[in-house]
């Protein structure tokens, strides 16, 4: 597995962001932050839409991000065609999301998780393997855009 994460978030997901740069290097990974860089107001599309084409260029395999609710950052990652994105805000969710729909990019509601769970997720989601077998027949059978 591809040891570098992009990382992407909003201005309300933007201090767990920062969190999950320290653990991902305390853990040994590396990153690319996508954006934003700061808790001023943005909008989440710009920076969903940069992590999602570095996944589809092939550039890394998987992601993490943030906003608010985790909906809207959420709703636009899966707009892209390689993109399996799941909305996680506990460790069993996360593991769930990579078991059964190898999910690549993890999304957390940067407004509603603590940093615990938060912690949790990531150390979930970056461990946890595909199942495969008849899980990979449902992801077949995700539609794509033509």
């Amino acid at each position: 597995m591809n040891k570098t994460i992009g990382l992407a978030s909003d201005h309300a997901g933007y201090p767990l962001k920062e969190e999950v740069k320290m653990w991902l290097k305390e853990a040994g990974y590396e990153f690319v932050d996508f954006g934003t860089n700061s808790t001023e107001s943005c909008n989440y599309p710009e920076f969903a839409h940069a992590l999602a084409e570095a996944i589809e260029r092939g550039e890394l395999t998987r992601g993490i991000a943030i906003c608010g609710t985790g909906n809207g950052i959420n709703m636009t990652l899966n707009h892209h065609d390689a993109i399996r994105s799941a909305l996680c805000w506990m460790p069993e969710i996360a593991a769930l999301a990579r078991q059964h729909n190898d999910a690549n990019v993890m999304v957390m509601p940067g407004r509603f998780i603590s940093s615990e769970s938060a912690k949790e997720c990531v150390d979930t989601f970056l461990s946890t393997p595909f199942e495969g077998g008849r899980h990979q027949a449902r992801i077949d059978a995700i539609p794509v855009k033509k």
